[in-house]
């Protein structure tokens, strides 16, 4: 049994420029003492969207024309730094399913995979090209294509790069391990009972 299969995300897209954009800017540390994650939607570029007043900056994740994206454009090494899970987290419950790129750290691309969020690469001026022509058309809308590998919107057609096993995971829905164990509960009891040391404690 597997869980939700992933082959495309559609939506709107936000662009958020910049390289280097480590995961203590997508969501500060101090907001890591969440005891779940259910809270972590509004939290995302906390300190880079709010003054020390809890006034509103000109920060994309403000504007009222990227409200309700669900996909994220961004530029090189994106979330670098610390490999907190909350980073992805919290722009999955802000409403982020996936993430276009010209590059990612490998630890935040591999979380983003366990969330079925897709963070897929394409080259320097494809990603420049689809920021440029979403801040012209904000409310143009994307679809990536994980069979095909493409994402497309308006007249444009782009080749997308991902890690063959991510791609898999997602497609083949096996990406949410929880789901997938609790979905095979009769295959871990099989096992469990064929394995000596937990035979050896149950008696």
């Amino acid at each position: 049994m597997t869980g939700s299969k992933i082959l495309q995300v559609s939506g709107k897209a936000m662009v958020l420029q910049g390289d280097d954009i480590d995961t203590d800017q997508i969501i500060p540390a101090r907001f890591l003492k969440e005891i779940t994650f259910s809270n972590l939607g509004k939290y995302p570029f906390y300190d880079e969207r709010f003054d020390s007043n809890g006034n509103l900056k000109d920060h994309p994740f403000n504007k009222e024309e990227y409200q309700k994206s669900s996909i994220l454009l961004v530029n090189k090494n994106f979330g670098c730094g610390s490999s907190r899970e909350h980073a992805p987290q919290s722009l999955l419950r802000w409403g982020i399913k996936a993430v276009v790129g010209e590059s990612f750290a490998e630890i935040f691309a591999g979380n983003c995979v366990k969330l079925g969020i897709p963070a897929v690469r394409v080259n320097e001026d494809n990603i420049k090209a689809m920021q440029e022509k979403t801040m012209k058309m904000p409310t143009l809308e994307w679809t990536i294509d994980l069979v095909t590998q493409s994402i497309s919107g308006d007249s444009t057609n782009i080749q997308l790069e991902l890690p063959e096993q991510h791609r898999k995971a997602l497609m083949n829905g096996t990406w949410d391990s929880t789901d997938l164990l609790l979905g095979n509960m009769n295959l871990v009891q099989q096992l469990s009972e064929k394995l000596p040391y937990l035979n050896s404690y149950n008696n």
